[in-house]
């Protein structure tokens, strides 16, 4: 006859396997309803309560996806843009002074007090906010199905189990796993961050404007930064800064944009696909969004690295309000 002690320890064993199962990121709600029946979806509408998102059938899950999906849409508008006034432009005139016209004519599409915000604040601010609410609501949504929550029949912190010296085991975590999506968007988000305090910021608190920014501005810090003895972080050199902007900007860009066309391979696709056929078709599709991204990386640097940042120091009046602006940013 079975003892008590062994049942209970296999179904302890059993909980850590299921526990330890990732689960899928940027799911959304009708997968979620398709994979764990009626009783998920019962757990959703009562989560969603509690954020009073409940009336409508749907719960957080479902917004914040959306709210996610949708704010891609006007930054991608936007960055089709800056990638055809800083590279493209460039790369067909070879020259910054016959490009920076264009750059001026662009801004009155994407730099006005009314379509900044709509094309490039609110939406960065609407994706990042909401890539971390989804993140709090899944964690809380693993805690209530596995039982990590107050008053649970489940241990939290550790359980018995045969491995390990001290014959403890710790649960798994209940934050979902990052991928590389993910951790892509939160890297670009604080390079991004610092390209607009350089580029936005610090000419409005210099020089009360920016309507002298241009290609040429870039060019000066490019020239001025190879030649400057700058303490600490801000010797680094701005070709490392660019590149990290745009291949993690890219990165995030066109693998985000594959996930949401559902052409992107599902997360941890080598270890979980064994189907031979499926695997080549997702390994194809994993090649070539990745040549995709070397393309449009490429691309922009060439113009970007390639034409602007070798284009040297500004002359004149212009390079002195230039160096006013970098001198206040390096004091």
């Amino acid at each position: 006859m079975d003892s008590p002690w062994l049942k209970r320890q296999g179904s302890q064993e059993t909980l850590v396997s299921l526990l330890e199962l990732d689960p899928t990121p940027m799911e959304s709600e009708d997968d979620l309803s398709r994979q764990l029946g009626a009783s998920t979806v019962k757990s959703q509408n009562s989560t969603s309560s509690s954020l009073g998102l409940s009336g409508s059938g749907h719960g957080a899950i479902y917004y914040l996806t959306r709210i996610q999906r949708y704010s891609s849409y006007a930054f991608t508008f936007f960055a089709g843009l800056h990638i055809t006034n800083t590279s493209l432009i460039p790369l067909i005139y070879r020259s910054v002074p016959s490009s920076e016209p264009f750059l001026v004519m662009a801004r009155e599409l994407y730099q006005t007090p009314l379509t900044e915000p709509l094309l490039v604040g609110l939406p960065v601010l609407a994706h990042v906010s909401s890539g971390i609410a989804l993140r709090l609501v899944r964690r809380h949504q693993n805690r209530k199905r596995y039982g990590e929550h107050k008053g649970s029949a489940l241990p939290l912190p550790s359980i018995s189990s045969s491995s390990g010296s001290n014959g403890r085991r710790r649960m798994p975590s209940p934050w979902p796993s990052f991928n590389n999506i993910s951790v892509s968007g939160y890297l670009f988000a604080t390079v991004f961050a610092a390209h607009v305090a350089m580029n936005r910021v610090l000419p409005l608190l210099v020089e009360g404007d920016s309507s002298n920014i241009g290609l040429q501005y870039v060019a000066h810090g490019f020239a001025r930064h190879a030649h400057a003895h700058a303490p600490g972080l801000l010797r680094i050199q701005g070709w490392a800064a660019y590149s990290a902007l745009l291949s993690l900007g890219v990165g995030h860009m066109v693998w985000g944009w594959a996930k949401w066309l559902g052409v992107a391979p599902p997360a941890g696709w080598k270890k979980t696909t064994f189907d031979k056929r499926m695997r080549t078709k997702r390994r194809r599709a994993w090649w070539t969004i990745q040549g995709v991204v070397v393309a449009v990386t490429g691309l922009w640097a060439a113009g970007g690295l390639g034409i602007v940042a070798r284009a040297g120091a500004a002359e004149g009046w212009l390079g002195g309000v230039y160096d006013g602006i970098y001198s206040w940013a390096w004091q």
